[in-house]
């Protein structure tokens, strides 16, 4: 042990301490809880602990998820969807199309056998049943409000020092805090960002008329629009367009609003009618450069920060804590380097594939050459016409990868 460190002052060894109590780390928590009761587990969270029943934190805001069908399969095994389905919404059909262009593709769920091709579950839900399952679980100790102030790696251990002078020890640090995570720097994992000069409009959009569980991905001259139906017959709109265009949006009234949402996708989801309240995010591709390091992984926002265009973020965190859940289950030494070998073997190639996958995406959608759109529209009528070339397609949706 490093000579600066009092034995004394350490408060308790962990077998795992996950630095985020957000949505990443409070699913990780919960799975291990599951899949190995003999873990013991710390969270360290920034904001105040909030107990079941009290208001939300705002790592669970009113945003909603796109939870494919895997991640669906995922939240199954850990006895999540059961009380989750009831505020979730169906995705039966997908319909994506180019305004002003003639290419366009559709997915249903009929096709592939499966009951829905996903689910859109508003974000609080989940916070919620996450918050009073782990409330009941004692091999979980909540550090919060608090941070991380500074880390010390040791052969067997990470040392971690809290900003409210306790100090823990443990076998395994994992950083889920979110794309501008601060222990990720401690941990000494930078994080290479490529700003799209692009945001996202989010809010919920009531309608007059039923929405048929059906997904819209509409490409206009601002950026795509992805409309998700929610339950009570609502829509999740995410709005991607330029900076200055987002702000000017932001600043609307209401009615304003929803005559500007009517008039940029048009009618084929129906007559929008009202809308919930508004947030603008700024959009950017971040990668850490590392999965791994001595003793700590990472996972989530933390590893990975992607455009929505696909709806493949939290998805994708899911598969990392999927693995993650996996390997641990199998070694008596949680921060072992066979174990961090393991999860980053198993991770770099399906993060590498959706980041690429989602980047061109965005710029092949963004690009307003007659060249570009006609290409475009020439693969979506492609995807339209063969049912070969849709099934790979439908696959990945689903958060399928073998």
């Amino acid at each position: 042990m490093s000579a600066d460190i009092d034995e004394k002052n350490i408060l308790a060894e962990f077998d795992l301490v996950i630095a985020g109590g957000g949505m990443a780390g409070s699913t990780l928590a919960w799975a291990l809880s599951q899949a190995n009761p003999s873990l013991t587990i710390a969270v360290i969270e920034q904001q105040a602990k909030v107990e079941p029943g009290q208001v939300n934190q705002a790592s669970f805001d009113s945003r909603s998820i796109a939870l494919a069908a895997a991640s669906v399969d995922l939240l199954q095994q850990w006895h999540l969807w059961p009380t989750l389905v009831a505020n979730a919404c169906a995705i039966k059909h997908v319909k994506v199309s180019d305004r002003g262009h003639f290419g366009k593709v559709s997915l249903q769920q009929k096709d592939y056998a499966k009951d829905a091709l996903g689910y859109v579950l508003e974000v609080e839900h989940l916070g919620n049943l996450l918050r009073a399952k782990l409330a009941n679980c004692p091999q979980i100790t909540w550090f919060a409000p608090t941070t991380i102030s500074s880390l010390t790696p040791e052969q067997h251990w990470q040392l971690v020092q809290l900003d409210n002078g306790q100090q823990l020890r443990c076998k395994l640090l994992v950083i889920a805090e979110g794309g501008a995570s601060a222990s990720r720097k401690l941990a000494g994992i930078n994080m290479t960002q490529q700003h799209y000069g692009q945001s996202a409009v989010i809010t919920n959009l009531a309608l007059e008329s039923k929405h048929d569980f059906i997904a819209f991905e509409r490409f206009t001259q601002h950026g795509p629009i992805a409309l998700l139906p929610l339950t009570k017959q609502r829509y999740s709109l995410v709005y991607t367009t330029t900076d200055t265009h987002a702000k000017q949006l932001m600043q609307l009234s209401e009615p304003e609003f929803v005559e500007h949402m009517q008039q940029a996708f048009g009618y084929r989801a129906g007559v929008f009618s009202a809308c919930g309240q508004r947030a603008m995010y700024p959009l950017s591709l971040g990668m850490a450069d590392a999965i791994v390091q001595h003793r700590v992984a990472l996972l989530g926002n933390s590893l990975h920060n992607l455009h929505p265009i696909a709806g493949q973020g939290f998805n994708l965190a899911m598969r990392d804590i999927a693995k993650l859940v996996q390997l641990l289950s199998q070694t008596d030494d949680p921060g072992s380097y066979k174990l961090l070998r393991a999860y980053e073997m198993a991770r770099q190639e399906d993060i590498k594939q959706v980041a690429t996958a989602t980047d061109a995406l965005v710029r092949l959608f963004s690009n307003q050459s007659r060249i570009c759109a006609l290409a475009r529209n020439l693969g979506l009528l492609a995807l339209l016409l063969c049912k070969p070339l849709k099934h790979p397609l439908a696959k990945h949706a689903m958060g399928y990868r073998s």
